[in-house]
């Protein structure tokens, strides 16, 4: 229900100055050389990782470390963009952190903690296997057969569930899938991934209501869209990929509304960088026909205000004899639950729509008119929709305006979440998951003769509380940066160091290492790029990207070190140590041979990679399906749901005076944890993340001055402490009410509770917090 006492009128932004620290550059262009280049200096990396490039997202080439945008059966001389060049730069750098950083160096681990996440990972590649020694309070060198026999006689003392054996989305199909085995070969379920940080809400909120976890669309798809409807999704900075076919559209007259309280560039302008025209004369494509800068979190309001425009029309026609606006057919062959979503249209008042969503009602009419005008129409989201405590509503929301006028399960026209890592969709199909109802338990059973574990496992927001209560005893990371992506970072930090066993695969440093248990060992880890050569010669691994297709990387550079080993080689080392024989389970063989992997993979989901070592090096990879793209409904219907929202915002908290909604954002120059370097063009940021973005008439009426030190404090009121400091407060063009700062900096505020309702993800786009003046930091600088 609307807040009447709290909540702000719809603001007209444009009356807003014109010098605000917002970029009017356009995405791609000349920018993203330069940016390019920055990296490339900074990393000294050798030419020949230039070359590198050239063989980015191409059949027989290496399928990028970065996002999971899609590759194009035809595609282009260079198939890659700003921030997939920035992932190589920084994965091929010449800078190597050997054992000298630590035992000639004299670097401590209480020391680095004190460095920034930027200049950790600027020391360089990791060279050799690691473990720390307490006593000196510094990692020192070991062996590969020292740190598995460790790892092993760490594990096997514990009661399985209080192991937890997390992935971020870097890791191959055939090593996520052994990882998921060894997890359950030892006795868990405990499999979180990095999506239950970001896209869980879309696998839980997506598969309730159209049977899928995952997107509908395919390439094709992108080609035959009339409109693109845009929530929460930023493709200039995280899939600039996406910014060609969005061009194309444009060129052929389709049209592009946006959703978003941030103005984000690449959905503003863009200048193809593969063009020597537009790079020569500075031609722009307006990509937006609308940009909505709506309040965070009123996605529910905005998504219904647009539906109820639909209803609007089409009672109209009918009233007037003319062809219906809503697709009843399909609604009534395909849905459940239409006559109740129908009767809310119409029962909801503008003025309720209005004031929750932030925009007024004509932009909501004119965004519905596009919508009813388009044939074809496909729905893009991203984390802006997702990481609310009514996320899963929010996602439901999209699917409704969708199935109004049938645009789910036809050409040109479906759902589109766009995923934010390489393989995060694909570790999922594979078996990284801690929901037991998701695995083929009787295939897996028959392939290795053992009872798998029958109890759901732990996801993040379980196995931090796991922590917190002192119930999880170890942790494997197979690659990422978990406590600096993870909500409650203090306390995620004290919880980690208690553990008896913490091991971390990876490329680089990073802040994960330096809250190491009694026992710890980061182990290093093949980069996309280098040569994965194994027993039985030069080795392929897949990955799956956000269309579901399935791709082969082939690494092809000489691998930083002779003391680095790959991911699988990693994982069949830890499952060779820790546990016991079986003639089902050959982990030897299977690190010989990735294709003997590749064949489990498909004895276990036979439908989805059929032919799968045949298939892998096509163009563009190979399709695993979707049902509801075949409007086949894996509901328990076995019908497409309708949802009807019980409330109008997704934020799950009262506003109140004095309380903001913080959004957690990422610049231009960084992926995911990974800070790349202090330059935010698109934004007008330079040279620091110590900020806060806010609207200038909330600066006056807070008391508080533009470019002033302040600090935030989380406003929830559950015995802990949750502060962030030293924040120069910028004025910028953001609605009433919504302040915008950087992760993962601000994940300090955001409480492990604040989480969607059905996923548990962290609800990062909507933090109550209050905002004062920081005395220390003032008093520090004077």
């Amino acid at each position: 229900m609307p807040n009447e006492d709290h909540t702000q009128a719809p603001a007209d932004l444009s009356k807003l100055p014109d010098d605000l620290p917002h970029s009017p550059g356009p995405a791609g262009g000349w920018g993203s050389m330069r940016g390019i280049a920055s990296i490339f200096g900074e990393t000294w990396s050798s030419p020949a990782s230039l070359a590198s490039l050239g063989k980015m997202n191409k059949p027989k080439g290496v399928m990028c470390a970065s996002c999971a945008w899609p590759k194009p059966v035809n595609y282009s001389a260079f198939e890659f963009c700003e921030n997939g060049a920035k992932a190589t730069l920084w994965e091929s750098t010449s800078a190597r952190c050997t054992p000298a950083f630590w035992a000639k160096d004299g670097h401590s681990v209480t020391e680095l903690r004190q460095w920034r996440d930027h200049d950790l990972e600027k020391t360089g590649r990791l060279t050799h296997p690691l473990r720390f020694d307490a006593a000196t309070d510094r990692y020192v060198e070991t062996t590969w057969d020292e740190a598995f026999a460790g790892i092993a006689g760490a594990l096997k003392p514990l009661d399985p569930d209080s192991a937890v054996f997390y992935a971020s989305g870097h890791a191959g199909l055939e090593a996520s899938y052994l990882y998921a085995l060894l997890a359950r070969v030892y006795g868990t379920n405990n499999l979180p991934q990095s999506s239950n940080m970001c896209h869980e809400t879309t696998s839980v909120g997506l598969t309730k209501v159209i049977g899928s976890p995952v997107g509908t669309i395919v390439w094709d798809d992108l080609a035959e869209a009339d409109a693109f409807f845009f929530f929460g999704q930023n493709p200039g900075t995280n899939s600039p990929r996406f910014l060609h076919p969005l061009k194309d559209a444009k060129d052929r007259g389709a049209k592009i509304v946006t959703f978003n309280p941030v103005i984000e560039q690449g959905l503003v302008s863009f200048v193809d960088p593969q063009s020597p025209v537009a790079m020569l004369t500075g031609k722009e494509t307006k990509i937006s026909d609308q940009y909505h800068q709506l309040k965070a979190g009123g996605d529910i309001a905005a998504m219904l205000g647009m539906c109820k425009v639909v209803v609007e029309a089409d009672d109209a026609a009918k009233a007037a004899g003319k062809a219906e606006v809503i697709d009843h057919a399909f609604i009534a062959q395909h849905t459940i639950g239409f006559d109740e979503f129908l009767q809310k249209c119409r029962d909801v008042t503008w003025a309720e729509i209005v004031q929750e969503s932030g925009l007024t009602e004509q932009a909501l009419r004119e965004a519905g008119n596009v919508y009813i005008a388009a044939e074809k129409v496909i729905g893009v989201y991203g984390m802006g929709l997702t990481q609310h405590a009514h996320g899963s509503v929010n996602v439901a929301m999209l699917v409704n305006l969708l199935m109004l006028r049938g645009n789910i399960g036809r050409s040109g026209a479906g759902c589109c979440p766009v995923r934010g890592h390489s393989n995060v969709q694909g570790q999922r199909t594979v078996g990284i998951a801690e929901k037991i109802h998701l695995i083929p338990v009787d295939k897996i059973k028959m392939l290795f003769d053992f009872d798998p574990p029958a109890k759901d496992g732990m996801n993040i927001v379980e196995a931090a509380e796991g922590l917190f209560a002192g119930k999880v005893r170890a942790f494997i990371s197979l690659g990422g940066n978990l406590l600096r992506a993870v909500p409650d970072q203090e306390r995620m930090e004290q919880a980690w160091a208690a553990q008896d066993l913490t091991v971390m695969v990876s490329t680089k440093l990073n802040r994960s290492h330096l809250f190491p248990g009694k026992l710890a060992y980061i182990l290093p880890c093949l980069g996309r790029f280098e040569e994965d050569e194994q027993a039985g010669g030069p080795q392929t691994i897949t990955s799956e990207d956000s269309f579901s297709m399935i791709n082969a990387s082939i690494g092809y550079r000489t691998p930083v070190s002779d003391q680095v080993m790959s991911e699988l080689a990693i994982v069949t080392g830890i499952a060779k140590a820790t546990l016991p024989p079986s003639a089902h389970l050959k982990w030897d063989a299977w690190t010989a041979d990735y294709g003997l992997v590749r064949d489990l993979i498909e004895r276990t989901y036979p439908d989805a990679f059929r032919d799968y070592n045949k298939r892998m090096y096509q163009a563009g990879g190979f399709w695993r399906g979707n049902a509801a793209h075949e409007r086949i409904w894996k509901t328990e219907s076995g019908k497409a749901v309708f949802t009807t929202p019980g409330e109008l915002t997704s934020i799950g908290f009262q506003d109140a005076p004095g309380r903001f909604r913080l959004i957690t954002m990422r610049s231009n120059d960084q992926f995911n944890t990974t800070i790349y370097g202090y330059s935010d063009r698109f934004r007008g940021i330079e040279g620091t993340r110590e900020v806060l973005l806010m609207n200038p008439d909330d600066i006056a009426e807070a008391g508080l001055q533009d470019g002033q030190k302040i600090r935030l404090i989380t406003d929830v009121d559950d015995g802990h402490d949750r502060q962030l400091g030293g924040l120069t407060l910028t004025a910028y063009k953001l609605p009433r009410g919504t302040i915008a700062g950087y992760y993962p900096e601000c994940n300090v505020l955001v409480p492990v509770a604040h989480h969607d309702e059905l996923s548990k993800t962290p609800a990062s786009k909507s933090v109550p917090v209050r905002i004062v003046a920081d005395t220390v930091a003032t008093a520090t600088s004077a």
